[in-house]
């Protein structure tokens, strides 16, 4: 509620302000020497301008509105008669003190207008001006008083017709009152709330709980009508609740059963008792004379029947009653529960029952298709059984009676019945003729004989497994035999045999064939093998061997080369067989010892071959030449830029300077460059070591044609073999990004293919996993190169890396050798 109309209201910020200016009030009081002089009061003492003030003559200030005394009786103002001068000056100062503020800061509609007949209302208007009304009766009784309450209402914001409150949520209409009855006390008569109220406040208790709890309140203040004499009450158990009691009791069992060795003292009793168990308490009965006696006061009457054994004993009777019904309730329930689970027993006896039944049904029908099996081998039998319609018999029984089959024993069902079968079948086979025969129907009896538990190769129970004992013991002899007669070196038909054989036979089988019977076979034929004299190469005889055996081959390898080394020592590169001898072995080789073999035998041949080389530009002679060139695929580029480097470039650059300081025709040159610069493959041409070279001839002759002389004896020979020197390097720069571009491609493929299996790619790749799992440092050696390659460090040794073929550095040179040794020489 805004106060300015009180205090004043500052111009520039709207603070409220309390008007100290001399008023009217000021000016009568002062030269009134009759004025009722105003005492401070101890309050005022210690409150100052914030103490509570009663008297209404006192001038308004901080306090706000002043307290009246409404205990004073009504001043009824005359609205039709003229008061004289001193009443009107006198109504006038006080209304001077009830309105202190200013005029001009109150709003028009809230300033009251005095009449010159005295008092706050016109003659004509029945309501009072100082608030409008929203109903003919509302603040009526204002008419008596200065209407003040309506002023304050209407200045704090209330609207007729609208509720109470900042959102108008309050009651509109005011509290209605209503006239009691009588002089009871407040609720004496009933409920007091009128329709307002009950508007207003609907959710309110019913009346009729109201009155319930008031009747029953005031009962208890009544006197007993009957004279203290009440009608004893019993209470009677039904069978239904017993049986409730009984259950109940049943579920707490457990729980009491783990405070039944509880110590309970109870002295609620004359004496003091001493229980064992809290069940002891509960069971407890009222036995006569437990109770304390109670002294007989002057009204009391001593009872005219009290029998307290016959009431225990009745107790007992009852208690006694009630734990048979609980008892027979428990019996009953238990009968029904075994009722129903020997019912549901039946029902599990009688699946069995069929089950069972079935079994033996299905195990007669097996019995007798055995025995007919057995009836039809006798010898004499008018219809013998074959081998196909027993593999139909047995079918029947592993489709219709699977789970019979499964569980029977088939080793035995088959030594018996399928065994004299197989050997009649297999009587007059060979296997080297015939390679396939019988393929089909011993795989047939794969899928019906063989066990689903898979054996493992290390050791067989040929117990357990009827096609495994079947091959070892009926189609083995005849291998055995056939392979005792067999010649090594026409390994074609055996190998086609084997082939036909393998997904039919187990592999332990397979592989003691390969390991005992073929691979001594080959063992011993190697050892007689001599390549100087024998016609037929070896590698026709046991690479044919290779898909079958693969690594069981490894320990003929050795002998091998070592046979082939002896071959070569008196051999020369002229001769061309020995190529054909050993192209077939390069990719059978391992890479290391494939390398080891060509420095060792071929290598050293091939440099005396280049030693014996003339380079004549008038007349060369090439057959040399040609020679160790057709070794290229066969030795590594590495081996064969070694040769180079120190048979032939030496000679070649020799004979380069010779002929360019006798004035020589710089065409011809250019002719005899590049014509043997074609005689190297693309791949030698990349090595760096031969491109030193090329690129040192070029120099050679661009400092030939620098000097004076040759570049007057013959005009355009400087332009010339400058234009082939820029030729020739431009051809490299293109050859190396192409080169570069082909490795950046490999190292993205690769990189797609780690990320995709983490399988090693190359060579590299493999020694880095190698590395890893033998926890050994294998990293590049920044800026060393050898011959170009990449240096490396593998632990503390120093390698690089070929062609796949690991390089180790040596005492003099570097040495080929296997990932394993190098992995042991590093540990």
């Amino acid at each position: 509620m805004s106060m300015s109309h009180l205090y004043g209201t500052d111009g520039d910020d709207g603070v409220e302000m309390e008007s100290f200016e001399v008023s009217d009030w000021d000016l009568q009081n002062e030269f009134n020497p009759h004025r009722q002089r105003h005492r401070q009061t101890k309050e005022e003492a210690t409150y100052g301008v914030w103490a509570e003030r009663d008297s209404d003559e006192e001038r308004p200030s901080f306090g706000g509105k002043r307290s009246r005394d409404y205990s004073a009786p009504v001043n009824f103002v005359s609205a039709g008669l003229r008061k004289a001068a001193a009443e009107e000056l006198s109504d006038e100062d006080s209304d001077d003190d009830e309105k202190p503020v200013k005029q001009e800061e109150i709003p028009k509609e809230f300033v009251p207008k005095k009449l010159k007949t005295g008092g706050n209302f016109k003659p004509s208007q029945k309501g009072f001006v100082g608030g409008s009304k929203s109903f003919v009766d509302f603040g009526s009784w204002e008419r008596h008083t200065k209407g003040i309450g309506q002023k304050l209402l209407q200045k704090m914001g209330y609207v007729p017709g609208r509720g109470l409150g900042k959102n108008a949520q309050g009651i509109i209409n005011p509290i209605e009152a209503k006239q009691r009855k009588g002089k009871g006390a407040v609720g004496a008569y009933g409920s007091e709330r009128t329709t307002q109220s009950l508007q207003d406040f609907p959710v309110v208790d019913s009346e009729e709980e109201t009155e319930e709890e008031f009747q029953k309140e005031l009962s208890q203040w009544r006197k007993d009508p009957n004279g203290g004499k009440k009608k004893p009450k019993y209470s009677y158990k039904t069978v239904e609740e017993l049986k409730a009691k009984g259950r109940i009791s049943k579920q707490l069992a457990a729980p009491q059963k783990e405070l039944s060795q509880v110590k309970v003292i109870d002295m609620t009793g004359r004496e003091q008792k001493v229980y064992y168990s809290y069940s002891q308490i509960s069971h407890k009965h009222n036995i006569p004379d437990d109770s304390p006696q109670q002294p007989l006061g002057k009204d009391s009457k001593p009872q005219g029947f009290a029998l307290p054994e016959l009431e225990h004993n009745l107790q007992l009777l009852i208690d006694i009653t009630e734990q048979e019904i609980i008892q027979s309730d428990r019996q009953l329930q238990y009968e029904r529960d075994m009722v129903v689970n020997l019912s549901h027993e039946i029902q599990k006896m009688a699946e069995v029952l069929s089950h069972e039944e079935k079994a033996i049904s299905n195990l007669s029908k097996v019995l007798d298709m055995v025995e007919e099996c057995e009836r039809r081998m006798q010898p004499g039998c008018e219809n013998p059984l074959t081998l196909d319609e027993c593999a139909k018999i047995f079918e029947t029984l592993q489709d219709k009676y699977y789970e019979e089959y499964r569980m029977s024993d088939r080793v035995d069902l088959a030594v018996a019945i399928v065994y004299p079968l197989m050997k009649e079948y297999f009587k007059n086979w060979d296997p080297l003729k015939d390679c396939t025969y019988g393929t089909e129907i011993i795989a047939k009896w794969k899928s019906l004989l063989e066990n689903d538990q898979l054996l493992s190769h290390s050791g067989q129970d040929l117990s357990t497994d009827a096609f495994h004992r079947l091959m070892w013991e009926i189609w083995m002899p005849y291998v055995r035999n056939i392979v005792a007669r067999w010649q090594p070196r026409n390994c074609g038909s055996m190998v086609d045999f084997l082939d036909s054989w393998v997904n039919v036979v187990p592999v332990w089988i397979l592989d003691n064939i390969l390991d005992q019977l073929i691979f001594p076979k080959l063992q011993k034929e190697v050892e007689s093998w001599n390549p100087l004299t024998d016609t037929v190469p070896i590698h026709s005889w046991i690479h044919p061997w290779l898909p079958l055996m693969q690594a069981r081959l490894e320990p003929l390898y050795s002998p091998i080369r070592n046979k082939l080394a002896n071959a070569l020592q008196k051999w020369h590169p002229s001769d061309s067989s020995a190529k054909l001898i050993l192209q077939p072995w390069k990719d059978v080789f391992t890479p290391g010892s494939w390398e080891a073999f060509m420095v060792k035998n071929i290598v050293p041949k091939l440099g005396m071959c280049l030693n014996e080389l003339i380079i004549n530009p008038h007349q060369q002679h090439m057959d040399a030449f040609y020679w160790v060139i057709d070794w290229e695929g066969m030795i590594s580029v590495s081996s064969l830029v070694g040769l180079l480097e120190k048979h032939f470039f030496p000679k070649w650059l020799q004979v380069l300077c010779s002929w360019l300081s006798n004035s020589p025709n710089y065409e011809e040159i250019t002719k005899w460059y590049l014509g043997w610069k074609s005689m190297f493959s693309d791949q030698v041409l990349a090595h760096p070591s031969i491109k030193d070279k090329f690129n040192e001839a070029l120099d050679i002759m661009n400092r030939a044609v620098s000097s004076s002389v040759g570049g007057y004896m013959q005009p355009g020979a400087r332009e010339n073999i400058a234009y082939l020197t820029h030729t020739e390097r431009r051809k490299d720069f293109q050859y190396e990004a192409m080169q570069e571009r082909r490795e950046a491609e490999n190292m993205a493929q690769r990189g797609i293919g780690a990320a995709a299996g983490s399988v090693p790619m190359n060579f590299k790749d493999l020694i880095q996993t190698k590395a890893e799992e033998h926890n050994i440092v294998f990293m590049p050696v920044i800026g060393k190169r050898h011959e170009g390659k990449q240096l490396y460090t593998f632990g503390r040794i120093v390698i690089y890396i070929d062609r796949g073929v690991v390089f180790v550095q040596g005492e003099k040179t570097w040495v080929p050798t296997s990932l394993q040794s190098l992995i042991d020489m590093a540990k």
